[in-house]
């Protein structure tokens, strides 16, 4: 028993994952080590024998029967305890570890657990505030309103008469957390070792999944996490974060605002507030792209229990445990690889998985790019914004299973995010794609933003083979438009910054022929007008026809569209181009183009004088 009591010290005041102490813990302490191995290893090797006899017997080929067995994983996960049943989450998102059937069944396993004791939850706020119940609250429900595996949550009411959520842990959580990943991680080093047919490097998955476990078992960081994603979203009124009492909250207890709101999949509910769910589906959408592209932290889990619709029509995000971030090049990286999917150049597509970390530079890419080819080529072709997110994802995750992929954590984690977030929406409309919704983002985003990658990404994008694709810069243009908060602004800046660059020098030329032809056109008509009042054995033989102008209208036709499609977007007033006009005449590339312009509309005089000394028709 003291053998026991020294191990749970030990490790209750383990405050970060550090599988190297909890390994020297348990081989001096073995005893609750040995019980919790009677207790898992047997119903673990029972589950390994079962698979392994249908593998054998081959019936493990019929579908059915390995939906069974992924079906019976998922439920011995949760027989296990917390800490396999976010073993089982992590791995629901690895396709390069899981085989297909195995990933559809654990990405339906809940994080929901039965609750535990409520006089033990009472003692814990105690022990860990340091004050007495009712020196704390006025009072406390002491049955949780609600239960994960890490946790449940009561209902209480301060002093001030305040009305709050107090999340608290499990007792012996951090113990009996440390002790299974102890032995997860062991079975994960013996797999690694004798199953060749597994690749992935399953202990630095465990490694990764036990920093992440010991995050959310620390209230202290998801308070840190609430007040930052609140920080962060403060300017959009639409988005709602609850308030973090930090005065009595501590690692295992957790008191936050209390918020009535509704389930986003309670259309029902949602719409007896008076809000339409498809534009609260929406204010979702935006604000994870923001977070996952402007930001770069993101909520992790945005299951339907942890988004709420709020009376006064903003969107309320709770449980702030599982936090994840994205570098900036791996954000740029993102969207380079959306444009090489948009663009069709797969090659390139291949590289930027090399890029992103999915592949190491060691691999083949031959095979991997006519794969991604048969997977995107139908989608594309249909365009991103009917691009059905889960079946790319599908067929994605069998390449990736195929292939030598190892998928980083922070990616693993967005697609859990994007799925989750299409999941909810598609129950408020079938026929919602999430990618359709995302790509006004994606396209405001390369359009704004300054930085390098993303500029050269928008040229290769608009560029096809030296020639510039006016219809791609509409479809962007048109998009972003989309977008209420559209920088109009900067949008013209950065396309002005296209203009100039060094890669702008066809569409230069297009408006240059564009220009000298309009020039021309003017002088033509003057000409014509002045053949008007000679006498009629003087008059200049002009034709009635004139393809200039025609060829005209085709020169300037998508600049008078991109004109139309800027006049749609809200805020748009002559007067951003008359600011712009000092800056265009002092671009280096103008005094180019006027020479350009004004050697081409002589050369077209004097092509006419010519014509005019002949006698011909000009």
């Amino acid at each position: 028993m003291k053998e026991d009591f020294t191990d749970f010290i030990e490790v209750s005041g383990l405050l970060n994952y550090d599988p190297d102490t909890i390994s020297k813990i348990y081989k001096k302490h073995p005893n609750r080590l040995l019980k919790r191995l009677w207790e898992t290893l047997i119903p673990i090797f029972s589950y390994i024998f079962s698979v392994g006899w249908d593998k054998l017997t081959g019936r493990l080929q019929n579908e059915t029967q390995a939906r069974f067995r992924a079906k019976e994983l998922t439920n011995l996960l949760v027989k296990l305890g917390p800490a396999f049943v976010k073993a089982g989450q992590a791995l629901s998102t690895r396709p390069d570890i899981i085989p297909a059937i195995v990933l559809e069944e654990l990405s339906q396993l809940q994080d929901q657990l039965p609750g535990f004791d409520g006089d033990k939850a009472m003692e814990l706020i105690e022990e860990d505030l340091g004050s007495k119940i009712e020196e704390i609250f006025m009072e406390i429900d002491t049955e949780p309103i609600s239960a994960a595996s890490l946790g449940q949550v009561h209902k209480a009411r301060l002093k001030n008469e305040e009305f709050v959520a107090v999340k608290v842990q499990r007792p012996g959580l951090r113990e009996q957390i440390t002790l299974d990943l102890y032995i997860v991680r062991n079975i994960a080093y013996w797999l690694k070792n004798n199953i060749g047919l597994i690749r992935s490097d399953l202990v630095a998955l465990i490694d990764e999944l036990g920093k992440r476990v010991f995050e959310e078992m620390d209230y202290l960081n998801e308070a840190k996490n609430a007040e930052k994603f609140s920080n962060m979203h403060k300017h959009n009124c639409m988005i709602a974060v609850p308030k973090i009492y930090k005065e009595i909250t501590s690692r295992r207890v957790l008191t936050m605002e209390w918020i009535d709101g509704t389930k986003l999949t309670n259309l029902e509910d949602v719409k007896k507030l008076g809000i339409d769910p498809d534009k609260m589906i929406d204010i979702g959408v935006q604000c994870s792209l923001e977070q996952l592209l402007e930001h770069g932290f993101f909520h992790a889990d945005p299951h339907p229990g942890n988004l709420l619709a709020l009376k006064d029509g903003r969107l309320c995000y709770l449980d702030f445990g599982m936090m994840s971030e994205v570098s900036k090049e791996s954000r740029s990286g993102l969207i380079q690889a959306v444009v090489h999917l948009v663009n069709k150049n797969f090659d390139k597509l291949s590289q930027d998985f090399v890029k992103l970390g999915f592949l190491s530079e060691e691999v083949n890419l031959e095979p991997i790019i006519p794969a991604f080819q048969d997977v995107f080529i139908n989608a594309v072709e249909k365009g991103v914004s009917k691009m059905d997110f889960k079946s790319v994802t599908d067929d994605m995750s069998g390449i990736m299973y195929k292939f030598p992929f190892k998928l980083p954590p922070y990616y693993a984690l967005i697609i859990r995010s994007l799925l989750t977030l299409e999941g909810i929406a598609l129950s408020v409309d079938p026929n919602f794609k999430i990618l359709g919704a995302a790509y006004p983002y994606f396209a405001r985003r390369l359009m704004e933003d300054p930085d390098p990658q993303l500029r050269e990404s928008l040229k290769e994008m608009l560029f096809d083979n030296k020639k510039f694709k006016w219809e791609r810069l509409e479809d962007l243009l048109s998009n972003a438009a989309k977008q209420a908060n559209l920088d109009l602004e900067k949008l013209l800046d950065e396309v002005i910054n296209l203009l100039f660059s060094p890669k702008g020098g066809f569409l230069r030329n297009e408006i240059v022929d564009g220009l000298t032809n309009q020039i021309d056109l003017i002088n033509l008509k003057i000409l014509k007008n002045f053949n008007n009042f000679l006498p009629n054995a003087m008059k200049l033989k002009i034709t009635h026809e004139n393809n200039n102008f025609r060829d005209l209208i085709i020169h300037i036709e998508p600049l008078r569209n991109f004109l139309e499609i800027l006049q749609k977007v809200p805020g748009y007033s002559i007067d951003i181009f008359v600011k712009r006009v000092p800056r265009l005449i002092n671009e280096p590339y103008t005094k180019e183009m006027g020479i350009k312009i004004a050697k081409k509309v002589t050369e077209k005089g004097v092509v006419r004088l010519v014509k005019i000394a002949a006698g011909t028709n000009i």
